[in-house]
C-alpha cells in the first residue's frame, strides 16, 4: 500500500466543509495552520506539493449575507470574487508564517480540454515548482459558466494531478474513505482499504454529498479516482476534519487507496504518442543523438519543417534519412517554427520579437 512519503509530487484537495466552518461561514484557522504544517513537513522530505482548495464560495456568501441554500450561477460568482480574495489572503499567511510563497493558480475545464492551455497550465505549475512556490488551485468560479465547469474540486483535482505529472493525490473528505455503501445510512458499510480497479460494481456503490457545504459526493470522487489512476497517479480518500490530515494518513489512518494505472510520466508518453502528427520536422544528426538520450529538441538541430501545426499540436520528428524517431508536443507553431529552425535559444528573440519558450519540444512532452 502506498504512503504519502512515497510521493514526488502531491496533490492535495480541500473541500469547503474542512476549511469553512459549517455554522458561521467563518474560515477554519486552527485546520488550517496545521495542515499547512504538513505541507511544510513534505516540502522538507523533498516532495512537491500542490493544493487544490474550494472555499471562495463559501466565505464570499457570508460577507454578501448570501443565503444558506442553492445560489443562483450570478450568486456564485459573486461570491466567488469576493470569497477567492480571502481565500487567498488565507494562504498567502499560513505559507508565509514558514516563509513559503503562496500562487493562486485559476482554471476553467476549457483549460484542460483545449491543447494550448493545457500546455500552459502544466508550464505555469511546473515553473512555480521550480520556484520554490505552492499553488493554491481553484476553479475559476467568478467567470465560469455551467458549461466550461469542472462542477467540482474532486475532478478539477484529479485533472490537476495528471496536468501537473503528480504520482500521488489525496482527497480530503468528510468520510475516512469508500465505503460498500453510504456509511451514514447503511451500518453494515464496509471500507475498501484499496481498491485496484475501479469496476461496475464498485461505481454502483457511491452514494451522494452529505455535507451542507460540499458539492462532491462518493460518485465525484470515483470520477476523479478514474482521471488520476488512468493518468498513473496513486489516489487516496481519507477523513480531513482532524489536524494534521497528511500526517495522520501517512501513519496508518483509516483511508481507501487507488491504485494507478501505470507511471504518470509513461503514461503521458503513451498519450502523446497516440496522438495523430499534424506536422514535421527533420533534425540533423547532432539533434537526433541528443533525442535518444533524453534531451529536449531545441530549434538550433532542426534542418526542416513541413505541415501546419500549432504551438501544442503533435508533430513528428524524424532525421535526416526519414527515420521516425518519435514525436512532440511543439511549443511553436509551424510559421515560428520555420523561421527559427537552425537558430540558437538566444537568436530567437531578435527573429520572432520575443524571448524564446524554451526548446521547440520539452523532452517531458515528447514520446520517444
Amino acid at each position: 500500500m502506498a504512503t504519502v512519503t512515497d510521493a514526488k509530487r502531491l496533490v492535495i484537495k480541500i473541500g469547503s466543509a474542512l476549511l469553512v466552518d459549517r455554522v458561521g461561514g467563518a474560515l477554519r484557522a486552527e485546520w488550517l495552520g496545521a495542515l499547512i504544517e504538513d505541507v511544510v513537513w513534505l516540502r522538507q522530505r523533498g516532495t512537491d506539493v500542490i493544493l487544490v482548495s474550494s472555499g471562495s464560495i463559501a466565505l464570499g456568501r457570508r460577507v454578501l449575507n448570501l443565503p444558506q441554500s442553492v445560489l443562483t450561477l450570478e450568486q456564485s460568482q459573486a461570491a466567488a470574487a469576493v470569497g477567492q480574495i480571502r481565500l487567498a489572503g488565507a494562504y498567502d499567511a499560513a505559507l508565509a508564517a514558514h516563509g513559503l510563497t503562496a500562487a493562486q493558480v485559476l482554471v476553467t475545464l476549457e483549460d484542460s480540454t483545449d491543447r494550448r492551455r493545457y500546455l500552459n497550465s502544466r508550464a505555469t505549475l511546473e515553473q512555480l515548482l521550480r520556484l520554490g512556490a505552492v499553488p493554491i488551485v481553484n476553479e475559476n468560479d467568478t467567470v465560469a459558466t455551467d458549461e466550461i465547469r469542472y462542477g467540482d474540486n474532486d475532478r478539477l483535482a484529479a485533472q490537476v494531478a495528471v496536468t501537473a505529472g503528480a504520482d500521488q493525490l489525496i482527497l480530503l473528505s468528510d468520510v475516512d474513505g469508500f465505503y460498500t455503501a453510504n456509511p451514514a445510512q447503511d451500518p453494515t458499510a464496509r471500507r475498501f482499504d484499496t481498491v485496484a480497479l475501479i469496476t461496475p460494481e464498485i461505481e454502483a456503490m457511491a452514494g451522494d454529498a452529505v455535507s451542507g457545504l460540499s458539492k462532491g459526493g462518493m460518485k465525484t470522487k470515483l470520477l476523479a479516482a478514474k482521471t488520476a489512476t488512468a493518468g498513473g497517479c496513486v489516489m487516496a480518500i481519507t477523513q480531513g476534519d482532524v489536524l494534521h490530515p497528511v500526517r495522520a494518513l501517512n501513519e496508518g489512518a483509516a483511508a481507501t487507496w487507488f491504485l494507478a494505472q501505470g507511471d504518470p510520466q509513461q503514461k503521458r508518453k503513451a498519450w502523446i504518442a497516440a496522438m495523430k502528427p499534424k506536422g514535421r520536422v527533420i533534425v540533423d544528426e547532432g539533434a537526433a543523438r541528443a533525442l535518444t538520450a533524453g534531451s529536449s529538441l531545441l530549434a538550433a538541430g532542426v534542418t526542416e519543417v513541413s505541415g501546419r501545426f500549432g504551438r501544442g499540436d503533435p508533430v513528428e520528428v524524424a532525421d535526416a534519412a526519414g527515420r521516425v524517431l518519435g514525436q512532440g508536443l511543439t511549443r511553436y507553431d509551424a510559421a515560428d517554427a520555420e523561421r527559427i529552425k537552425r537558430l540558437r535559444s538566444d537568436q530567437i528573440e531578435a527573429v520572432l520579437g520575443y524571448p524564446a519558450r524554451g526548446p521547440l519540444m520539452h523532452r517531458d512532452d515528447m514520446a520517444f
